[in-house]
């Protein structure tokens, strides 16, 4: 597969077993207007108000060893990420983004990393950028489970300490936990809301259960009341579909009555080959899965995070990186895929 090939075969073929079911409750689109967090008076923004792209490591950030996002080094001082970030984040404000997520690992932020690391999450906050901070588990285990439990709440806790008071850097306990069963995800991140109580409700995304395809069963468990929850879906999971009604029944299948809550933080297609995502669909399963997700981002107010936005040799990358050192910019790959950006995010 092009893009996701850390989830090999048994998941696609577990996906394309799984029945789909359509005539759903749909959901109702997110209020444009922030609301207010009840028991703070503190303005909370709307779903709607994600408009961004994964900046992700070329390896698809499963690494046992620190996750370096695509341009940036572990040999790079903190000055030197900056300096980087600051021109690639740059470079995605030009394409209508002002949220980036970004992965972490317990090596990247328990070791040495993280004091260069942090360059990059603070020149996206200082572009004002919103930050989403996501874990993603080694490379040697992809089990989608926590990998080492302790280590991992040492790294929130080092995390959290440095950033709950930033109300720009949003933080997601797991990337795609499909190793647990939905109880056993709502548990562990029932557990990650309690110990960081600190940290306000909506500034924490709680994937949907198995790879994060439904978000249906966290948002009606009461203990993760008020948090965001993070939707995945991409169109090689089902690749002779090619109806973009087809595709959007799918969405509202997985969302259920959880727009209000819902950032999709990773969807995507090829932007290398040349496919119009203007066009008709043509047969293309990308193009009406494409113009299906879209569509639907803009319906329902969904928050929406393209992956990704740069990744270095993936073909579903929005953008090339140019330049060397610190004097860098990114090429758009592919205008109409923007273009579907820009009428998803209401441009």
């Amino acid at each position: 597969m092009p893009r996701k090939n850390h989830r090999g075969t048994a998941c696609l073929g577990a996906l394309l077993a799984c029945a789909t079911v359509f005539g759903g409750a749909l959901a109702a689109p997110a209020s444009a207007a922030s609301a207010s967090d009840s028991a703070t008076g503190r303005a909370v923004l709307p779903v709607s108000a994600f408009k961004g792209v994964n900046w992700a490591d070329p390896r698809d950030n499963y690494a046992d060893d620190a996750v370096v996002p695509s341009g940036l080094s572990t040999s790079d001082s903190y000055a030197t990420t900056y300096a980087k970030s600051r021109a690639i984040i740059g470079g995605f404000a030009k394409l209508g983004a002002n949220t980036v997520r970004l992965p972490v690992n317990p090596t990247s932020v328990n070791g040495p990393f993280w004091k260069s690391y942090r360059g990059a999450i603070d020149a996206a906050t200082a572009k004002g950028f919103k930050v989403i901070l996501g874990y993603w588990e080694a490379d040697n285990a992809k089990d989608g489970k926590v990998d080492d439990r302790a280590a991992w709440d040492r790294m929130w806790a080092r995390i959290t300490s440095s950033y709950a008071g930033n109300s720009q850097v949003y933080f997601e306990p797991m990337n795609e936990p499909f190793g647990y069963t939905s109880q056993e995800w709502r548990d562990v991140a029932a557990r990650w809301v309690r110990t960081h109580r600190f940290v306000p409700r909506d500034r924490i995304l709680v994937g949907g259960i198995k790879y994060s395809e439904d978000v249906k069963p966290v948002c009606a468990d009461s203990r993760l009341d008020g948090t965001r929850i993070a939707l995945h879906n991409y169109g090689f999971w089902h690749t002779d579909w090619t109806s973009v009604e087809q595709w959007k029944a799918d969405f509202k299948e997985r969302i259920g009555t959880c727009a209000s809550r819902t950032v999709l933080d990773e969807f995507g297609a090829s932007m290398t080959t040349g496919l119009d995502y203007n066009g008709p669909v043509g047969g293309s399963n990308e193009v009406a899965y494409i113009q299906a997700a879209t569509d639907i981002i803009r319906e329902l107010g969904l928050g929406s995070v393209y992956w990704p936005g740069l990744r270095n040799g993936d073909t579903y990358s929005l953008t090339t990186l140019q330049g060397t050192g610190t004097r860098l910019s990114l090429k758009v790959n592919n205008q109409s895929g923007l273009d579907r950006l820009h009428w998803a995010w209401k441009r």
